[in-house]
């Protein structure tokens, strides 16, 4: 006899930009710390899916996070 193998769903919950809760209309490159949250320890920028943030605020996260590493604000 063989035993069928049922795979368990995943529940997920959705998905809500940080920024957009926060009414946030520029992203500043200054503020290291809220940067730092969006990036792995190697310095990468995490990826919407991941973060959750929508696609206007995620665009201006990666332009913000990389001016800051142009003045070495973060890695």
């Amino acid at each position: 006899m063989q035993k069928r193998r049922t795979r368990k769903k995943r529940v997920s919950r959705p998905k809500i930009c940080r920024f957009c809760e926060m009414n946030v209309e520029y992203i500043d490159f200054i503020d290291a710390e809220t940067l730092r949250k969006f990036q792995t320890e190697k310095g990468k920028i995490l990826p919407r899916r991941v973060t959750g943030t929508c696609l206007r605020h995620q665009k201006m996260l990666s332009v913000a996070i990389k001016r800051a590493r142009i003045i070495s604000l973060v890695l």
